[in-house]
């Protein structure tokens, strides 16, 4: 997605430990017009998958599911929730995922009201590097008998075993920037 690049290559900073620092467009301060534009591409990359629901993890997930949900005709988009809180129902299917970014681990949950061998699941996220998020969301919808359609992910960075390990789990993988390279002085490449 060129327009997607142009803006990465634009805005993005490389911070130390190998982190794509992309957050004043996409997952801290959004920019719509470029979600929008997101969200109709991966209607484009998946409609013929037929999904009846997007699940996402928070935060950074769900205005990504939300611009996508529209062009699905307002699908139910589940996220994934990194904490309990109180009123979070006790009956919930969980999976651990390790944070690159942060490098802390989280226990995922999602309530069993809203996921269920009927759905057809998309799911989508910003970022796929290792691919321990999209995993942790894989093993949610295993745990609920739903069929998973494809996974979307934002940007990826190809230079690292995520993307793989979900395609060799049999899944459809799609993404919208393919980061190939970066390095300490700024520079980005794409595939």
């Amino acid at each position: 997605m060129k327009v997607l690049e142009d803006r990465i290559r634009k805005d993005g900073k490389i911070l130390p430990g190998d982190i794509l620092k992309i957050d004043n467009f996409l997952n801290h301060q959004i920019d719509t017009k470029l979600m929008e534009e997101i969200g109709e591409e991966f209607y484009e990359l998946f409609k013929d998958k037929e999904p009846n629901k997007i699940l996402t993890i928070e935060s950074s997930g769900i205005a990504i599911g939300m611009a996508a949900s529209k062009y699905f005709g307002y699908i139910p988009v589940v996220f994934a929730k990194k904490t309990v809180a109180a009123n979070m129902a006790a009956n919930t299917y969980e999976a651990k995922e390790h944070s690159y970014t942060r490098n802390i681990e989280y226990t995922v949950q999602v309530a069993k009201d809203y996921l269920n061998e009927n759905d057809r699941v998309l799911i989508l996220d910003d970022f796929l590097a290792n691919g321990e998020a999209m995993n942790a969301l894989i093993r949610i919808c295993d745990q609920a008998g739903a069929k998973i359609v494809g996974c979307g992910s934002v940007v990826c960075k190809t230079y690292q075993p995520g993307e793989q390990r979900i395609r060799d789990m049999g899944y459809k993988v799609e993404v919208l920037a393919r980061v190939s390279h970066m390095s300490d002085d700024g520079e980005i490449e794409f595939e």
